[in-house]
Formats: structure tokens, sequence, C-alpha cells
């Protein structure tokens, strides 16, 4: 799994594009709301990913691209989607059967420190260093503000639910080392294979759980809320996910997880009236000092300022 991608500071396009996807991950949380409400989880994420599957397959068949036959790519392929997608909405949907949805939230901000440490030593370029440490620290802390106290309530209480957050974060930071070796295929191929091999693997277990045939019909809610979550939460999102892991490296990617709140934050006040309260303004504060930290251009901007302006020492010229 080792590597010699260089990952760097990213650049405005590339925090653009990490903004664009916590905002269309944030909005599968409000499709999830609308389907819960008539399906049971296996059926809900089967769906999801099928139908992207579906469009992304469809999308490359009419550009007259297909997809490579290579049976060691597939075989990655399914490697990813168990990492990325199966194994974690599987251990997410268990754990949030036994813990409240804020301390699952909050555990799953862990991803970065997970991400951190799998790559320090699973990679040659991303290794662990203080600034992303005070980084990651910052911002799990920033989080765990914006959710609030009350999500902590639950803390220890249940471990296994808790434990299978934990997991769950755990798979996406393999996830995310795992993923680099995807680079040079288009990411729009990427995601149509590991999102096609994710609905391959989901299909027998949803059936043996669910029995979805057995279901009412979707709602025409629940096809517009289907549509919502496979074609910009699932199909467009992980083409982004790609594109910024090929570039801007894992650690950097999973900081994704840090902005779902304040995407989460910022749509509630732009588009519900929402007030602002302290206390998500310091989580938001806490949450930008741990992204600049993490980035490393600031506190290497910071110390570049703070030398240039020392005072030299007359003990500078003393030699022994």
């Amino acid at each position: 799994m080792r590597d010699t991608l260089t990952p760097s500071g990213m650049n405005a396009k590339e925090w653009a594009l990490l903004l664009a996807l916590s905002v269309l991950w944030g909005g599968s949380f409000f499709f999830f709301k609308i389907l819960a409400a008539e399906y049971p989880p296996f059926t809900v994420v089967l769906g999801r990913v099928g139908l992207a599957a579906l469009l992304l397959n469809l999308w490359l068949w009419a550009r007259g691209d297909a997809m490579s036959r290579d049976l060691r790519l597939w075989g990655a392929f399914l490697v990813m989607g168990l990492l990325n997608n199966v194994a974690p909405y599987t251990l997410i949907v268990f754990g949030e059967t036994r813990i409240s949805s804020g301390l699952a939230s909050i555990l799953n901000a862990t991803t970065p420190i997970f991400t951190v440490l799998v790559a320090h030593v699973c990679t040659r370029t991303e290794k662990l260093t203080a600034a992303k440490a005070a980084g990651v620290l910052f911002g799990l802390a920033g989080v765990a503000a914006l959710v609030g106290p009350d999500a902590w309530a639950g803390l220890g209480g249940d471990l296994v639910g808790q434990g299978a957050c934990l997991l769950a974060a755990i798979a996406y930071a393999f996830a995310g080392v795992y993923g680099r070796r995807f680079r040079g295929i288009a990411p729009v191929k990427v995601a149509t294979g590991q999102i096609t091999a994710s609905a391959l693997v989901l299909l027998p277990l949803t059936a043996l759980a669910d029995r979805p045939w057995t279901l009412a019909p979707p709602s025409a809610q629940a096809w517009l809320a289907f549509a919502g979550i496979s074609v910009f939460c699932t199909a467009l999102a992980y083409i982004l996910y790609f594109r910024i892991l090929a570039t801007a490296g894992a650690t950097n990617l999973l900081l994704v997880t840090f902005l779902l709140p304040v995407s989460a934050t910022a749509l509630g006040a732009l588009f519900l009236g929402e007030a602002l309260t302290g206390r998500a303004l310091v989580g938001l504060a806490l949450i930008g000092l741990g992204l600049a930290a993490i980035d490393g251009r600031a506190p290497r901007a910071l110390a570049r300022f703070f030398a240039g302006r020392r005072q030299p020492s007359p003990l500078d010229d003393f030699v022994i």
C-alpha cells in the first residue's frame, strides 16, 4: 500500500471541492430521514448505491467509455467498496440502533485521526506531524462543540454501538489510503467501479435482512429522495471524492468529516432560519483552526513571519 505520491497543502480549487463534497454528503442525512420513514436501512442503502451505480454505468455507456474488464482492477474496486461503503454503512446503521445520532456523528468525526495514523504507517509521504496532530484534535473538539454536550451523555453506556461507529471510522480511514492506488484512472470510472461493487455485495445482504420485495412501492416523495441521494450525494459526491484523493491525499480528503457539521450548520442558518449560537461559533472556529493546521500553510507563514521579526542577539556572533 506504500506509494510515492507527494501531497501538499490544498489549493483553492481543492478546498472548494472539499466544501462541495461536505455539502453533498451533508444532504444525504436530509434524504435519509425521508426514506427511513418508509423503508428499513439496508433497503435505503441499496437503493442509494444501486441507483447511483446504474446512472454512472449508463453515463459511461452513453459516452462510449467502457469500464475495464481487468479482474485485478475489479478486485480492487471490490475492496474499496467494502471499506468505503458496505462495512461503514452497515456498522453505522447498527451503531445508531444503540446510541444517539449525535454521539455517532462525534465518533464518525474521529475518521481523520485514524486516517493520519493509517497514512503514517502505510504511506511514505503522509507522515504524522505535530501540526497534523494538533489540527485533528482542534477539529474533533470543534465537532464536539457543534454537536453539543447532550451528545456526550451516552458515552461509555453502550460500548457495542460505540465500537461499531469507531470501526466505521477506521474503515473510512483505510479506504482513503487504499483509494490512492487508483490515481491515473478517471475519477468517474473509479466511482463507478466501487459503487457497482458495493451494490453487488449489498444486494444479497438486503435480500436477507429486509426482503424488499415484500415492501410497498416508493411514494413520490421517496422517489425524489432516492433520486437526490443517488445522483448528488453518491454518484457526484464520489466523483469529487476520488478527484480530491488523487491530488490532495487521504489525510486532506477525510477532513470532510469535520466539514459535514459545518455545512449542516450553515444550511440550517441560511434556509431554515436556525440561529447561530455562541457554542456553534466556537465549534466553527475550532474546526477552522484544525483545518488550517492540517493544511500547513498558515503555520508555516506564521513561522516565517516571526522568524523575520526576531531581533539578532549579541550571542549570535559569539564563537566558542
